[in-house]
């Protein structure tokens, strides 16, 4: 089966697309007429905020980090015109809905594990995290990193977030090839893919 091939989030231009990353993982479409969108995902780290919201700024959109009722950072993009497709495509009926034939590029992947990505098992393995309020999502989800060339297996484990897990040397690679580099802070670089982590461990 053929693989699609793009470059890495380091050297592709961002794009408002880049965003749909968010909306893979927890984030929400929270402002929503025929007129204008905005987008917000609350994470788990300042250093992942500070990330989306210069990611979001790199689009072209302003963003603001605030907090979440539980004091968790939270990052809004504006409340813009632009954002109308994309907020579109991912909503049905007041809930969200993987686009039909969606495939997450560079920079979507590079999003989305900036909201979402961590590792297990000392880099072992991979997870793209998921919206736990979302699970119609999952199976789409699956599909679509899988037609990005990074096979996944979905995983809901009691008392921890669902995701996507990746393992394996070749999809690991795939992964930190399509991310790229980690932002520039320890707790980024502690949990970013490093494929050589994996190259004895089929």
């Amino acid at each position: 089966m053929s693989q699609l091939s793009f470059f890495g989030a380091d050297t592709a231009p961002p794009a408002l697309s880049d965003l749909s990353g968010l909306l893979a993982a927890q984030g929400q479409v929270v402002s929503h007429t025929a007129h204008s969108a905005q987008i917000s995902v609350t994470v788990d780290a300042s250093w992942r905020a500070s990330a989306i919201a210069d990611r979001i700024v790199a689009t072209g959109l302003t963003a603001e980090i605030g907090s979440a009722p539980d004091g968790s950072p939270r990052v809004h993009t504006a409340d813009v015109p632009d954002l109308v497709p994309l907020a579109t495509a991912w909503s049905r009926g007041g809930t969200k809905n993987v686009p039909a034939g969606w495939v997450p590029n560079a920079g979507a992947l590079r999003t989305w594990f900036l909201a979402a990505g961590r590792m297990e098992a000392e880099g072992e393995r991979y997870v793209l995290g998921l919206d736990p309020d979302a699970p119609g999502t999952y199976v789409a989800l699956s599909e679509a990193l899988m037609l990005a060339g990074i096979a996944p297996t979905l995983i809901s484990p009691h008392g921890a977030p669902p995701g996507l897990r990746v393992s394996g040397p070749r999809r690991i690679a795939r992964l930190e090839e399509s991310i790229g580099a980690p932002p520039d802070h320890s707790e980024a670089r502690a949990i970013w893919p490093r494929h050589e982590h994996g190259e004895h461990h089929m």
